[in-house]
């Protein structure tokens, strides 16, 4: 933060559930597709999207970044909060590349790849082509197979299930789609897994894709929680809940979807490695800036 909080030329793609793009702590850090005209279902850009304004929801296939379903969980938005929730506004919390308080934090754009809590290998693929179609220099991923899932043994026994998926990710990495002055590609960051496995689950093991490892308050080298070794890159904090069950402040304090429920409103505490993938986001953006 000496040297930059960030730069609203750099775009990061949050694949996710739905990022409220009106919450009041991140409005000010949205990408924004001027282009388009709200809500006339016209393509006005021309770019194959029609009203995608804040984003494209890639489950629905539309415009509409729609947090309202009876099971949404609030977790895109809470990633997008520790990516670049607004900063020097007085309110919440602040994101790692949020700015000076004067329009200068990193935008992000939401690419709603769940819904409900559900997604499919289409919704994810469509989100990594329309971020790299629309300017995104960054895809954070805070999702990934796990269990069993996540014991592949190589980037071909992946690609052979999740084909689409895999050519999405090399689409979005690939120089020819790059969307800064500054990169040679676009860069993948997503989650190792939380399934306390020593690799990382997929897709952040593919190679080129910085795979984020968590670590809990304690600073140990992993939370309780976290897929650690193989596949993994670097560690950044996640929380851990088992280290104080007492309080939530072992957890990590981020915007949230107030409709959804929560005792602290617009802001909510969660861990894993899903919050620890943001805060490596976040600092690559700065790094962008």
């Amino acid at each position: 933060w000496t040297l930059t909080a960030g730069d609203s030329r750099v775009v990061v793609a949050v694949l996710d559930g739905p990022v409220k793009y009106d919450h009041p702590d991140l409005a000010p850090n949205m990408w924004k597709n001027a282009s388009e005209v709200p809500g006339d279902g016209i393509d006005n850009d021309k770019n194959g999207y029609a009203d995608d304004v804040y984003g494209w929801n890639c489950i629905d296939r539309n415009g509409n970044i729609d947090w309202n379903h009876r099971n949404e969980s609030g977790h895109g938005t809470h990633v997008a909060g520790i990516v670049a929730a607004a900063n020097g506004n007085g309110l919440g919390v602040c994101g790692t590349a949020g700015g000076t308080g004067n329009g200068d934090g990193v935008r992000m754009m939401s690419c709603q790849i769940f819904k409900g809590g559900m997604s499919t290998l289409d919704a994810s693929a469509i989100g990594f082509v329309y971020a790299a179609d629309n300017g995104a220099s960054i895809a954070q991923c805070s999702f990934g197979y796990e269990g069993e899932g996540a014991a592949y043994k190589s980037d071909l026994e992946y690609s052979k299930i999740f084909g689409a998926e895999y050519d999405a990710i090399a689409y979005f990495m690939d120089p020819e789609n790059n969307n800064s002055e500054v990169l040679d590609g676009n860069i993948v960051i997503a989650a190792s897994g939380n399934d306390a496995r020593n690799m990382s689950s997929y897709p952040a093991a593919v190679k080129d894709v910085i795979s984020v490892t968590a670590l809990g308050p304690d600073y140990l080298p992993a939370a309780t929680y976290t897929n650690y070794g193989p596949g993994c890159n670097i560690a950044a904090p996640g929380g851990d809940y088992y280290l104080n069950t007492e309080t939530s402040r072992s957890r990590i304090l981020s915007t949230f979807i107030s409709e959804v429920g929560s005792q602290y409103g617009d802001y909510t505490y969660m861990d894993g490695t899903s919050m620890a993938c943001p805060h490596v986001s976040g600092v690559v953006a700065l790094g962008i800036s």
